[in-house]
């Protein structure tokens, strides 16, 4: 899942080479250009929905640039609680940048760059923008992009919670106290949601945010859409595609969440064991870089040693002159071991690591931050990730600690299950898949992606009956800017579908 916040900022730019490995059937589709027909479906509420009244986009708060002056912007009115849809409304904000060559628009291609949390409608807003955009001009000649802020982010209506509350969380419970205390926190957390946010709290699920894309698709006009997601923008195009298959024409999707709704331990073990393989890749080329300055060390045992001292109460986080008087716990190194992984800067990550076992030199040493509201009101409807209790959590974090064990565990997966046990809006049981057939899909994932590991990707594009996977031998995460071939292979199926 992506965390880059609530700033254009944050998005990712990275490209790194291409090695790209087809392990499924090609995708074909009907439907390719403009004048193509749609099949009649009288359940569309295309007829029913009031056109949208494009207006200017808001201006960015500086120092952040202002959006690409030829979009436009506007609310789509949705029901809050699409069960009751003659009941309260919200608005969703949508983004536009209509295709430069309108001879050879192919149609609407809507997106979602991830979070939960992120403010989608920035892939218009800063298309076309030179070192902001991630679309080629091809593909702007080709399509209307429109991006929009899912319900209770940024300008469509955010959500507000008691951050206050927030500080008291216990970072890692260690007995049963503690977990109870963690769970107890994490209710009052949810109930002061509900209670500044309003009913919108308990319905920012993913089938709602499905729902909504398909309202802003009535509201544009279009029989079928095209879909490009990242992240947690999978997510969202794998709820479309079961809820609504007849109206996609193409439909992408880039560094995959899991759709299989995975229990806390497996969540918690497809993330770890991904950090574990990079810090192996990690070690592997510190044995034969001149540059590592742990090339005489085996990284496995300078990991172990590390635990044992964290395990110990021994070790300290490094400083200039030396070991400085902050403990450094075992929940903590396997922090600092995420990170590293993450930024995948080897130099630098085994200078860090380094620093952090002979006691001298600077490092980042991450501070507990915890899941983030976003996260909480998305996936803790999403996914069942509750535990029984500290027993059982115990006993899953040994398991995962053996399958990961020079990291133990990854510190973003963790965060999340910690963050929705006592969570009191329950999970959300998925939709009922929608009679027809699905779409194909063009499904890309890193093959060391720490935030979306590629277990997920192979799930997801197991789950189509005509899927295309993509697994670049790179490290990161958001693919589809990471690697130029990727790149270009979803470009090219996007553009056609037929291959």
């Amino acid at each position: 899942m992506t965390t880059r916040g609530n700033t254009r900022s944050d998005r990712p730019r990275r490209v790194l080479s291409a090695l790209l490995a087809l392990t499924a059937s090609a995708a074909t589709l009907a439907l390719t250009g403009p004048a193509a027909a749609a099949p009649s479906d009288p359940s569309d509420p295309i007829a029913l929905a009031p056109p949208i009244s494009w207006g200017p986009c808001p201006k960015s708060e500086p120092p952040m640039p202002d959006p690409n002056p030829q979009t436009e912007c506007a609310t789509v009115r949705v029901p809050v609680d699409w069960s009751k849809p003659n009941g309260p409304k919200t608005g969703i904000f949508v983004a536009r940048l209509r295709a430069a060559d309108p001879s050879r628009r192919i149609g609407v291609l809507l997106s979602n760059p991830g979070g939960p949390g992120a403010p989608g409608a920035d892939d218009a807003l800063e298309a076309g923008m030179p070192g902001r955009s991630t679309y080629t001009p091809e593909m702007l000649q080709r399509f209307d992009v429109v991006g929009f802020d899912p319900r209770g982010t940024q300008h469509s209506q955010d959500a507000r919670c008691d951050e206050s509350i927030a500080g008291e969380h216990t970072a890692r419970p260690r007995d049963a106290a503690a977990f109870e205390r963690m769970r107890a926190t994490n209710a009052r957390l949810a109930a002061s949601c509900l209670r500044l946010t309003g009913p919108l709290a308990a319905h920012m699920d993913t089938e709602s945010v499905a729902r909504d894309m398909d309202a802003i698709r009535a509201a544009l006009g279009e029989r079928r859409i095209s879909y490009l997601g990242h992240s947690y923008g999978t997510l969202l195009g794998e709820r479309y595609a079961r809820l609504f298959p007849g109206r996609l024409r193409a439909l992408a999707l880039d560094s995959v969440v899991d759709p299989a709704r995975p229990d806390a331990e497996r969540f918690l073990t497809d993330s770890s064991t991904t950090v574990e393989a990079a810090f192996e890749r990690l070690a592997a080329w510190c044995r034969t870089a001149a540059a590592c300055p742990l090339k005489d060390r085996d990284l496995s045992g300078v990991a172990a040693d590390l635990f044992a001292r964290a395990d110990a109460g021994t070790l300290r986080v490094p400083g200039p002159e030396g070991p400085t008087e902050t403990a450094a716990d075992a929940d903590g190194l396997s922090a600092f071991l995420t990170f590293l992984a993450w930024q995948w800067d080897p130099e630098r990550a085994t200078r860090q690591l380094a620093a952090v076992h002979s006691g001298r030199g600077e490092v980042y040493w991450p501070d507990y931050q915890g899941p983030g509201r976003d996260m909480q009101l998305v996936l803790c409807r999403d996914h069942d990730l509750r535990i029984r209790d500290f027993a059982e959590y115990r006993a899953i974090r040994e398991r995962v600690a053996k399958a990961a064990p020079h990291v133990r565990v990854s510190t973003q997966a963790l965060d999340i299950v910690l963050g929705c046990q006592g969570w009191t809006v329950p999970p959300k049981a998925p939709p009922a898949r929608v009679r027809g057939d699905l779409p194909p899909v063009l499904v890309a994932n890193a093959a060391l992606d720490l935030r979306t590991p590629v277990p997920g990707a192979r799930r997801m594009a197991q789950s189509f009956p005509k899927a295309t996977l993509l697994t670049p031998d790179v490290v990161g995460h958001w693919v589809y800017a990471l690697d130029p071939g990727t790149k270009a292979a979803v470009d090219a199926y996007l553009t056609d579908p037929r291959g």
